[in-house]
Formats: structure tokens, C-alpha cells, sequence
């Protein structure tokens, strides 16, 4: 169980976040067009898995923005956006952002990725959505960094995300 903060409350997760080294859990999350996908959808590319709390809020908006700009010029990535917001709530906000590069993916029909990647928090006023948290996947599924945001009113470090990247 990691322990983070929402604006300095302690809060805790359901457990941790796989190890670096180790092979990813497979997982199944429903696109916006509410289609079920798995790990084996994304075969071949290294995947940068962006797990936030919610697209309707300030930092999560900004991370997926930021992360579809690095998207742009990298063909062989996959940006995964992990969110409990509906598949529609999701289309729509990357619509309106014009947000091409990355792919949201909701937690509606299952929490089982919160769980298995250690996400899911437990307590507080969040309780029930993730926390905010990275995972980046080489093209075998293989983790190559993690990282869970301390506090989850903070954004990722980009550069170090994105350097593991390759």
C-alpha cells in the first residue's frame, strides 16, 4: 500500500505499482467507443500508460496535453490515458482538446487494473479512482519505470517518463 497525499491529507492506495524489470499485468479497459482492449492490442509498441484520477480536473487535463504533444512525433509509443470517467466524458474531452495522440481508457466495467497496478485509492474523498501514477511498458510488456505521484495535486515528472521511453 503506498501512502500519497490530496493537498497534504495522507491517503492510501491498494497496493503498489508493478516493479521496474517485471512483466505488466494485462489489463482490460473500455475505449471511447466502448470497446473492451487489452494489453495484446497494443502489441509491439512501447506504451506509456498516464493513469489520473479524472480528465475533469486541472492537472490530468494538463499531463494527457503534454503527453499527446510527445505522442505527436513518436509512431512506435502508444499513450495510454487511464481514468474512472466514463468512455463518453473521455471522447469528449479529448474532442474538444484536440487530443489526437493519446487513447483514454476507463475503468467503468472494472477496477481490476486499479488493483493490479496498485493504483486504486482506498480512503479519502477520492476514494474509489486512482491515484495519479505513470507505468511505462518497452514493446514486450516489459515495466521500464514507474512512478506514483506523492501528491496527487502535482504532476509526473515528464522528462524522466519520458526519457525511459527511449
Amino acid at each position: 500500500m503506498a501512502k500519497i497525499t490530496l493537498r497534504g491529507n495522507p491517503i492510501h492506495t491498494s497496493g503498489e505499482l508493478p516493479k521496474v524489470g517485471a512483466k505488466a499485468p494485462d489489463f482490460k479497459l473500455t475505449t471511447k467507443d466502448l470497446k473492451d482492449v487489452s494489453l495484446a492490442d497494443y502489441k509491439g509498441k512501447k506504451k506509456l500508460l498516464n493513469i489520473v484520477p479524472s480528465l475533469d480536473t486541472p492537472v490530468c487535463a494538463l499531463s494527457t496535453k503534454k503527453f499527446n504533444e510527445h505522442a505527436k512525433a513518436h509512431a512506435d509509443t502508444v499513450i495510454l490515458i487511464v481514468s474512472a470517467d466514463l468512455p463518453f466524458a473521455q471522447g469528449r474531452f479529448c474532442g474538444n482538446e484536440h487530443l489526437d495522440n493519446v487513447v483514454p481508457l476507463s475503468l467503468m466495467r472494472d477496477k481490476k487494473f486499479a488493483k493490479d497496478y496498485g493504483v486504486l485509492l482506498q480512503d479519502g474523498p477520492l476514494a474509489g479512482v486512482t491515484a495519479r501514477a505513470v507505468v511505462v511498458l518497452d514493446a514486450n510488456d516489459k515495466v521500464t519505470y514507474t512512478e506514483m505521484v506523492p501528491e496527487i495535486a502535482q504532476e509526473p515528472d515528464y522528462n524522466r517518463a519520458l526519457k525511459a521511453l527511449g
